[in-house]
C-alpha cells in the first residue's frame, strides 16, 4: 500500500513537473525566393508573447508552458499566416511567407473583398498598392455596394457622391473642381489605361466595381489630364470564391434592367478565375422622342500559374440603341420656365446607333518579395452612327434679320465614325531599405494613341434656301435671292421670313415629327470627322520613402505628345511637344488615426487634335499648362471603418478653350490666358456601426477666369461654366439588425448645386437645386426587395448647359423596385 502510494506520487510530481517545464518556438521566415525576411511581426494568438525576426530571418520565443499554440506571422506586404504548433515539439517552425494580394497586382488582378462603403488601397494614387491615407493627393471614390444601394445606373448617378465633382451635360460630360473632362478623350482611365467614351451616352456601370477620381493634374503617372482631376473606372475582377447575383429591375419611364454577376474559380486549385457580368437596359425618358436600348457584356478572366506570375484579360461591349438628346430650348429674352423640360428638338426619324469595345490585358511577375514588373494592354474601339435633328445653337430670323424668339433653328448631321485607341504600359517597382529609411521605387514608361481611321464622313443640312436651288446663311441685305415663306407670330402677326433647308422648331407649336430629309440640300462637313492620329508617350520614375511617421513622395515624367495634321493625306506633317512633369507629395502621421498631407504637381494637355485641324476653329491653339498646391488632413475612425477627409487646394491653368459663341461660326474658338480653382473638400466615408453606413460631402470651389488675352479682359472675375461654388452630398443607410422585421433597411439622402453660369456669358445662368431620394429594402436570406425614390420633392432644376439653347435637365420624381437574389 505505502508502495503504491508513492508510486501514485512520483507519478503526480512528474506530471506536476512536466507541466510547468517551460519551453520554446525557433524557427525561420522567408520569402517566395528562398530570402529570409527581418522584423517579420509574430505572436501567439491568446498569449502577450511575441517577437520580431531578426537581420536573418530567425525567431525565437522562451518560456513557454507545455500545450498547443496558435503562432501568427504577419509583415508588411505580405499576407499573414496562422501556424498551429506544439511546445512538446523540438521542431522548428520554418515560414514562407506569400506576398498580400496587393502587392501582387499593383494593377487589380483579382478582386476587391470589401464589402461596403468604404475602400482601403488604390492603385490610381501612385500605381502601387498603396493605403488611401499614405496617398499624398484627395481621392474620393465610389464602390459597388453604394451604386447598388441607389440604384444607380449611369456615371452622372454616380458623380454626386463625390465632393467637387458634377455634370456638364447629359453625356459622358463632367467637370472636377470645376475644370471640364469628357470620355470623347482619352484622358479617362479604365483599370488604370488611358481610354475614352462615345461621350453622347454615359455607359452603365452595372460592371464596375467601383468609381474613383484622383484630384488634381495626375500628369506626372498618366500623361496630359485635367488639372480638376482623372476619373478612373476600375471593373469589376474574379474572386477565389463563388458569388453569383440576378436582379431585375422595372420603374418610372417605363424602365426595364436586369443584370448579371457571376465569379468564382474555374478549377479545384483556385489557379484559372472568371467573372461574367451582363447588363439589358430598355428605358424610354421625360424627354420626348428619348429611348435608351442597351446590352453590356464584361467577362473577366485571371490565371494564377504560380505564386509569383498572374495574368489577368478584361473585355467590356457596350450595343446601344438610342437618339442624341442636344438639350432643351427657351424663348429668347424668358426664363427658364418658358418651356417644358421634356421638349426636345427631335424628329421620329432621329437615330444613334453606338458600339464601344475595350480589351484588357495585363500580367504581373513577382521576381523577388522587393521586385516586380508588371505589363499592361488596352484597346478601345468604337463605331457611331448618327442621324439627328438639333438646334444650329441660334434662333431663326424674319426677312429683315431680326431674330424671332419662338422659332429655333435646326440643322441635321448624318455622321459615320470609327475612332479606336490603344494604350500599353509597363512598369517594375522595388523596395528597398536604407538603413531606417524604406523606399518603394516605381520606373516604367507608357504609349498610347489615337487614331480616326479614313472612311468617317459627315453630311449637314443647314442654312435657308436659296431660289437657285442652293442653300447659304440668310444676308438681309440679299432678302431676294431668298425663299420666303409666311410665318404667324406670337401676338397674331404674319411676317414674311426665309425658307430654312431644316424646318425650325416652333416653341410655340412643338411637333416632333417624321421629317421628310429628301427636301435638304446637303454639303459635306468632314473637317470634323476627318482622319486623325495623335500619339503620347512618357518615362517616369518615383520613389515613395518613409522614415518612421513621415513619407515622401518624388516623382517625374518625361513626356512627348505627337500630332499628324492632315493624316493619311499627301501633306501630311508631325508635330512634337514636350513636357517635364514633377510631383512632390508629403505625408506625416501626426497621430495614429491622423495623417496630414501635402502636395505639388503640375500638368500638361495638349488641345483637342480634332479642334486643332478643323481651319473654322481659329487654332492653332497653344497647348494647356496647369499646377496644384495642396494639403489637407487623411483620418480613420472607428478602428478604420470610417474615414475622414479635408483638402485644400490652389490650381492655375492656362490656355483653355472656350467656344466663342458667335451665331455664324458655331466652331469658332477663344483661348483663355489663365483660370484659377481654389476651395476646400470634406468628405466622409464608412461605416458608424455594423448595420450603419454613411457617406457625405462638401465642397466650395471658387473657379474664375483670371487672365484673358485681347479683348476678352471683360471675362476677367468671372465663375468657370458649370461650376458651382457649393455643392454637397449625403446618403446614410440603416438596416434592422434583430427581431421581426430584421433584414429592413431604410436609405435617405440629399445633394445640393449652388448657381453656375452656362457659358462665359455670366448672364445666362442655372439656379441651385436640392434633391431629396430614399429608398427602402427587405432581405429575406438570398433575395432582397429594393425600391429607390428619386427627387422625392418633383423638384425642376438642370444639371448643365451651354447655353439657353442647349440646356439639360434632371429628371422629375421617379422610382426604381429592384429584386435581387444572391447565390
Amino acid at each position: 500500500m505505502i508502495r503504491t502510494t508513492t508510486t501514485l506520487a512520483a507519478i503526480l510530481l512528474l506530471s506536476t513537473l512536466c507541466a510547468f517545464a517551460q519551453h520554446s518556438i525557433s524557427g525561420t521566415v522567408k520569402d517566395i525566393n528562398n530570402q529570409p525576411l527581418q522584423k517579420v511581426s509574430i505572436s501567439l494568438k491568446g498569449h502577450k508573447n511575441s517577437t520580431f525576426t531578426d537581420g536573418n530571418g530567425a525567431f525565437h520565443i522562451e518560456d513557454l508552458p507545455a500545450g498547443k499554440y496558435t503562432i501568427h506571422f504577419s509583415h508588411t506586404g505580405f499576407q499573414g499566416q496562422d501556424v498551429a504548433f506544439n511546445a512538446d515539439s523540438a521542431m522548428p517552425v520554418d515560414v514562407v511567407l506569400l506576398p498580400s494580394l496587393e502587392q501582387l497586382q499593383t494593377v487589380e488582378i483579382t478582386g476587391r473583398k470589401e464589402i461596403g462603403y468604404k475602400n482601403t488601397n488604390t492603385f490610381i494614387g501612385t500605381k502601387t498598392a498603396t493605403p488611401l491615407k499614405d496617398v499624398p493627393a484627395a481621392i474620393a471614390y465610389v464602390t459597388k455596394e453604394l451604386i447598388q444601394d441607389q440604384a444607380a445606373v449611369r456615371i452622372g448617378d454616380v458623380v454626386k457622391n463625390m465632393s467637387g465633382v458634377n455634370q456638364f451635360t447629359f453625356y459622358d460630360d463632367l467637370t472636377i473642381r470645376g475644370f471640364r473632362i469628357n470620355g470623347g478623350s482619352t484622358t479617362q482611365l479604365m483599370n488604370g489605361m488611358r481610354t475614352f467614351t462615345g461621350f453622347w451616352k454615359q455607359p452603365m456601370v452595372n460592371y464596375l466595381e467601383r468609381v474613383e477620381v484622383i484630384k488634381g493634374p495626375a500628369s506626372a503617372l498618366f500623361g496630359n489630364a485635367s488639372p480638376g482631376g482623372v476619373i478612373n473606372r476600375v471593373t469589376k475582377k474574379p474572386l477565389d470564391e463563388d458569388r453569383k447575383s440576378l436582379s431585375f429591375t422595372m420603374g418610372s419611364f417605363n424602365t426595364t434592367r436586369a443584370l448579371l454577376d457571376f465569379t468564382g474559380p474555374l478549377n479545384e486549385d483556385k489557379t484559372i478565375l472568371y467573372r461574367l457580368n451582363l447588363g439589358y437596359e430598355n428605358a424610354e425618358s421625360f424627354r420626348v422622342l428619348q429611348f435608351d436600348k442597351n446590352l453590356v457584356i464584361a467577362p473577366s478572366v485571371s490565371f494564377l500559374p504560380n505564386k509569383k506570375t498572374r495574368i489577368n484579360f478584361d473585355a467590356v461591349y457596350n450595343k446601344s440603341n438610342s437618339r442624341l438628346d442636344r438639350g432643351q430650348s427657351i424663348f429668347l429674352g424668358q426664363d427658364l420656365y418658358s418651356t417644358p423640360i421634356s421638349q426636345s428638338l427631335n424628329a421620329t426619324n432621329d437615330y444613334l446607333n453606338e458600339e464601344t469595345y475595350t480589351v484588357m490585358a495585363s500580367l504581373n511577375h513577382q521576381f523577388s518579395s522587393r521586385l516586380a514588373f508588371n505589363l499592361a494592354y488596352l484597346r478601345t474601339g468604337y463605331t457611331e452612327d448618327l442621324l439627328e435633328h438639333r438646334s444650329a445653337n441660334a434662333y431663326a430670323v424674319d426677312a429683315d434679320g431680326n431674330v424671332i424668339s419662338s422659332l429655333i433653328a435646326r440643322q441635321v448631321f448624318v455622321r459615320k465614325k470609327n475612332p479606336a485607341s490603344a494604350n500599353a504600359s509597363m512598369y517594375l517597382t522595388y523596395d528597398a531599405n536604407t538603413g531606417k529609411v524604406e523606399h518603394k521605387l516605381l520606373a516604367g514608361y507608357d504609349y498610347s494613341q489615337a487614331t480616326l481611321s479614313p472612311g468617317a464622313s459627315q453630311m449637314t443640312a443647314t442654312n435657308y434656301q436659296l431660289k437657285n436651288g442652293g442653300v447659304a446663311p440668310y444676308k438681309a441685305a440679299n432678302a431676294a435671292d431668298y425663299v420666303m415663306y409666311k410665318y404667324t407670330t406670337a401676338s397674331g402677326q404674319v411676317i414674311n421670313i426665309p425658307k430654312p433647308n431644316v424646318p425650325s422648331f416652333d416653341l410655340l407649336n412643338p411637333n416632333n415629327i417624321l421629317e421628310d430629309m429628301t427636301r435638304y440640300v446637303y454639303t459635306p462637313q468632314n473637317s470634323a470627322v476627318q482622319p486623325a492620329f495623335n500619339s503620347l508617350g512618357g518615362v517616369y520614375v518615383q520613389d515613395q520613402i518613409k522614415f518612421g511617421a513621415l513619407q515622401l513622395l518624388l516623382g517625374v515624367r518625361y513626356e512627348t505628345y505627337t500630332d499628324r495634321p492632315n493624316y493619311k493625306k499627301a501633306n501630311e506633317t508631325k508635330v512634337n511637344q514636350h513636357a517635364l512633369l514633377p510631383r512632390v507629395g508629403l505625408v506625416y502621421s501626426a497621430t495614429k488615426n491622423v495623417n496630414v498631407y501635402g502636395v505639388y504637381t503640375r500638368g500638361y494637355n495638349p488641345q483637342d487634335a480634332s479642334i486643332q485641324s478643323n481651319p473654322a476653329s481659329g487654332g492653332p491653339f497653344d497647348p494647356i499648362e496647369s499646377e496644384l498646391i495642396e494639403g489637407g488632413l487623411k483620418t480613420e475612425w472607428l478602428e478604420g471603418k470610417l474615414t475622414g477627409n479635408l483638402s485644400v487646394y490652389h490650381i492655375i491653368q492656362k490656355n483653355t478653350l472656350y467656344l466663342a459663341g458667335v451665331a455664324e461660326q458655331p466652331d469658332l474658338y477663344t483661348q483663355i490666358g489663365k483660370e484659377r480653382a481654389q476651395g476646400v473638400e470634406l468628405d466622409i466615408t464608412g461605416q458608424v456601426t455594423k448595420d450603419w453606413t454613411i457617406m457625405a460631402n462638401y465642397s466650395y470651389n471658387d473657379a474664375v477666369i483670371t487672365g484673358a488675352k485681347g479683348t476678352d479682359t471683360t471675362l476677367i472675375g468671372r465663375q468657370k461654366p458649370n461650376a458651382p461654388k457649393h455643392q454637397g452630398n449625403l446618403w446614410t443607410k440603416y438596416t434592422i439588425p434583430t427581431g421581426k422585421v430584421k433584414g429592413l433597411g431604410l436609405g435617405v439622402g440629399a445633394n445640393f448645386v449652388t448657381t453656375r453660369n452656362v457659358s462665359l456669358n455670366s448672364t445666362q445662368t442655372l439656379p441651385g437645386y436640392a434633391l431629396l431620394n430614399a429608398a427602402l429594402y427587405y432581405k429575406v436570406n438570398k433575395v432582397q426587395l429594393q425600391v429607390n425614390f428619386n427627387n422625392l420633392t418633383n423638384k425642376i432644376y438642370w444639371v448643365g448647359g451651354y447655353d439657353y439653347l442647349r440646356l439639360f435637365p434632371g429628371a422629375p420624381r421617379s422610382w426604381q423596385a429592384t429584386i435581387s437574389y444572391t447565390f
